[in-house]
């Protein structure tokens, strides 16, 4: 086994916990942004990471996906959040991230469907900062939770429940990706003992009980909000996800004749 195949990309925030909470020998985790870990894939750092679903689209001939896993929300996520100090149809500008291409997109797009054009601005994830330089502030991962416990009064809109409200369907916001290249022997056990860890997580209740306290204890939250959260985000690709994917590939990415289609293992 080469070195990269032994490694993993996990997104540096809660939301996959479930999947990467003590994994076994001999697989190890490389932490980074969603944004990063498409990199990092690419290049051979890791075997298989989630990555933004919109950095899969634009790497489609050279990713392949991983059936039944995912990041996703069917309705609200709480950590993919607008803030701002007036309603999204007054905002004449947006500040947006630079650690994920789905977010990004979907807002913008969500925006445009509503009859809106605000300008986007890249700027870094501090809300203080991207509110005194524009009218709104799109935030992810552990940082939107944070804010949005801190100051609940600036969040104007949750994307997976707009998204879920105007299309009816899940929004999965990154897909487990490999290279198309990958060593399928190798891929195979990695991305079974990730089902089998996803598995034990819905379950066994002693099982979901540790992963909350643990993740609890490293990022800060109450175990009351992850608790919830982990009601919230989902990690499990099903059919009716998959048609949520396929719809966001198409219509979001522009992704002509795409459709993943869901197997039962991969």
């Amino acid at each position: 086994m080469k070195r990269w195949e032994n490694i993993l990309g996990k997104v540096s925030f809660v939301n996959c916990d479930p999947l990467f909470h003590e994994l076994p020998e001999p697989w190890e985790i490389l932490h980074a942004p969603p944004s990063w870990l498409t990199g990092h894939v690419l290049r051979k750092d890791c075997l298989l990471a989630p990555i933004p679903t919109a950095d899969f689209a634009k790497n489609s001939d050279t990713l392949q996906l991983l059936p039944n896993i995912c990041i996703a929300s069917d309705g609200a996520v709480g950590s993919v959040l607008l803030f701002g100090n007036t309603d999204p149809s007054m905002m004449r500008d947006i500040a947006l991230p630079t650690d994920s291409a789905t977010s990004r997109k979907l807002c913008m797009w969500l925006l445009k469907q509503m009859g809106l054009n605000p300008r986007p601005v890249d700027m870094g994830p501090d809300l203080g900062q991207m509110l005194n330089r524009c009218d709104g502030a799109l935030l992810i991962g552990d940082r939107a939770l944070d804010e949005a416990a801190r100051h609940p009064e600036l969040v104007r809109m949750d994307l997976g429940q707009t998204w879920k409200d105007m299309t009816g369907y899940p929004m999965v916001f990154a897909v487990y990706a490999a290279r198309k290249d990958a060593p399928s022997t190798v891929l195979n056990e990695a991305h079974n003992m990730l089902l089998r860890q996803l598995h034990d997580f819905e379950q066994s209740d002693d099982v979901r009980q540790n992963v909350i306290q643990a993740t609890s204890k490293r990022s800060g939250f109450s175990a009351e909000r992850i608790d919830i959260y982990f009601g919230e985000v989902i990690n499990r690709l099903d059919e009716f996800g998959t048609k949520g994917l396929n719809h966001f590939l198409t219509e979001v990415c522009g992704i002509e004749n795409y459709q993943f289609v869901q197997t039962t293992n991969h």
